[in-house]
């Protein structure tokens, strides 16, 4: 019986908190809302040890505080959010440590996908954006699965960077943008070799057109899926980058809260919207001028 009425409780308490969110919401949508918000999930270890939790524990808090800031921002109206999971850099930690972090990785991507997941139940599409062949054989194919699975969704969009910096992604679109060059010159020469005489103005391209430009590269990038992000949000307090979409942050607002990663809640996203909302204008005309 106290189960029950526990429920009960559990599910009236839900049904007024989604009510109050929603009149926060319907607030704010009055102004501009942004259209993609990045995290920088920070700070996982550090609420472990503050809480005297177990190894993983950290990281499990902050995985619950990620699905609450992803319905959060889904309410609002925010179609796109990147969360910095996994950074190359990482994989230099205690390789005990790095190989539960992995396991705790493919469990938590496993749950995204199932099916009553918030994944499912808002039609969120998920994508594994960074260098998956550092993975292992069972996260690398978790995350294939997840994507493979959430391709039919269009609501919302997910970008996960794992094994992900910054500078490798800019390392690997210029490498692409240069193969994809060689590609279009190679061919050139095959039809020259077979007597099909194509020069670069005769194909109606000149030299120019074969030099890597920033538009090659912003093809090519790991997250050339989403649109740049407008707020990118690091917990702990930090305010570093720490190599992550150092492309693609040039205009963005950032906003670094005291609180850790697993600590985050619905009063800190408010706080950034309202603060995007006051430097709305001044951040559109600093796009407009790149």
């Amino acid at each position: 019986m106290e189960g029950v009425n526990g429920k009960r409780v559990g599910h009236l308490f839900e049904n007024i908190s989604s009510f109050v969110r929603q009149c926060i919401f319907s607030v704010l949508n009055v102004g501009p809302v942004p259209s993609h918000i990045a995290f920088i999930m920070d700070g996982n270890r550090r609420y472990s040890k503050k809480q005297n939790l177990l190894d993983g524990d950290g990281h499990r808090a902050g995985f619950s505080a990620l699905i609450n800031m992803l319905k959060y921002c889904y309410e609002l109206g925010v179609k796109y959010t990147t969360v910095y999971a996994f950074s190359i850099d990482n994989f230099k930690r205690r390789p005990g440590e790095v190989a539960s972090l992995m396991k705790l990785m493919q469990e938590k991507i496993d749950e995204l996908t199932q099916e009553e997941s918030i994944v499912k139940r808002l039609g969120i599409r998920i994508y594994f954006q960074g260098n998956l062949k550092l993975l292992s054989d069972c996260v690398r194919s978790a995350a294939e699965r997840a994507m493979v699975k959430t391709s039919g969704n269009s609501r919302a969009v997910l970008s996960i960077c794992v094994a992900y910096t910054s500078t490798d992604e800019i390392v690997h679109a210029v490498q692409e943008s240069c193969e994809e060059i060689w590609d279009d010159i190679r061919k050139r020469e095959v039809n020259n070799a077979e007597g099909n005489f194509v020069g670069l103005k005769e194909n109606g391209k000149d030299e120019n057109e074969h030099r890597v430009g920033l538009t090659d590269v912003d093809r090519h990038l790991y997250m050339s899926v989403c649109p740049d992000p407008d707020i990118i949000i690091r917990t702990s307090g930090a305010t570093r980058l720490s190599n992550f979409l150092l492309w693609q942050s040039a205009h963005c607002l950032l906003y670094s809260p005291t609180a850790l990663w697993p600590e985050i809640g619905l009063r800190h996203l408010i706080r950034v919207i309202l603060d995007f909302q006051r430097n709305y204008l001044y951040l559109k005309a600093k796009k407009k001028e790149s």
